[in-house]
């Protein structure tokens, strides 16, 4: 029986192999994305036409003013803003989020209180609030409060310039945001990591450099760049302070020479240079906290040419005939 069953079994099998070889694989096809792809192309190749051809735009006024020293200041002024904020932002929103991880309920509700309080409240309106503060305290003291003595006083309209106002509008907002992307980050670490570290005996400053932050770091840097990249963009607002900012230059400009458009399009391609080099950085940084994770990190344009150079050479190099591939 098993040898007459053989040559059956084997029969069969050529069959089903002749039969899946004769097979003809189709391709799916998709219409559309195709036509996806031709209203995208048609749309950027209209826009680029409408660009070059309308003499409206005014290419040439947003070439004069681009380098301007006005220009330039404010993009200075608009950097000093960002990097001042974010500072702020991560020192303090640090601080609030070990408060909001703290087993102490005070702690633990006012800085609940103060994430609550400052994102409800909209940027513009704290702005504005913190410009206008001299109408609410005359004078800023430092004393014994409920009637003790005062220590020194001074007057709100000498401390309260429009640049304080901006950076404490810019650095408390973005103090807010920041402890709960921090928060989530050390709650993203496993206390069972955290048990073995004390194991092993080693000290709650060596767990953290050690242990929580590589880790919380993979959580907490994609949305701090996008932070970052946001409050880049946020310190146009300050124009409504009168600090001199990109946009308010800008705005200064334009009200002089009735070039707005022009002058608006000057200023959106300095914020995109700006944001172009933050996301290059940002990237960065995300590959080199991520090392040794498991999931899929995109390698960048020049990882990639680094990659394809070391591979040539690497091919290039010519192999030497062992000894046993000559007797052979």
């Amino acid at each position: 029986m098993t040898t007459s069953s053989a040559p059956t079994t084997a029969r069969s099998n050529k069959s089903n192999s002749a039969m899946l070889g004769t097979a003809t694989v189709h391709r799916l096809k998709h219409p559309g994305r195709w036509v996806a792809v031709a209203l995208i192309i048609l749309l950027f190749a209209s826009v680029i036409y409408i660009g070059f051809t309308n003499p409206r735009f005014r290419w040439d006024v947003v070439a004069e003013y681009f380098f301007s020293a006005p220009v330039l200041d404010g993009l200075r002024i608009t950097l000093t803003l960002t990097i001042i904020g974010m500072v702020i932002g991560v020192v303090l929103g640090t601080v609030v989020a070990l408060m909001r991880l703290s087993v102490n309920p005070i702690l633990k509700w006012a800085g609940f209180a103060f994430v609550w309080l400052v994102r409800g409240v909209p940027l513009l309106v704290q702005l504005i609030f913190w410009y206008n503060i001299s109408a609410l305290f005359p004078v800023l003291s430092i004393g014994i409060p409920f009637g003790g003595p005062t220590f020194a006083s001074v007057d709100s309209n000498v401390v309260m310039t429009a640049w304080t106002a901006a950076v404490l509008g810019l650095g408390l907002n973005q103090a807010a945001y920041m402890a709960e992307i921090i928060r989530s980050g050390i709650q993203s670490v496993d206390e069972g990591q955290l048990e073995a570290a004390a194991t092993v005996g080693l000290s709650r400053l060596q767990t953290v450099m050690r242990i929580v932050l590589p880790q919380a770091m993979r959580v907490i840097l994609p949305p701090t760049g996008n932070e970052t990249i946001t409050m880049l963009k946020t310190t146009s607002l300050v124009s409504v302070v009168a600090v001199a900012d990109l946009l308010y230059s800008t705005q200064l400009i334009y009200a002089r020479t009735f070039q707005t458009i022009p002058m608006l399009i000057m200023a959106s391609i300095w914020y995109l240079i700006l944001i172009s080099i933050l996301s290059i950085g940002q990237s960065y940084l995300e590959r080199y906290y991520a090392r040794g994770s498991s999931r899929h990190i995109r390698v960048g344009y020049m990882q990639r040419i680094r990659n394809r150079s070391a591979k040539n050479a690497t091919s290039a190099i010519p192999v030497k005939e062992t000894a046993h591939d000559s007797e052979s």
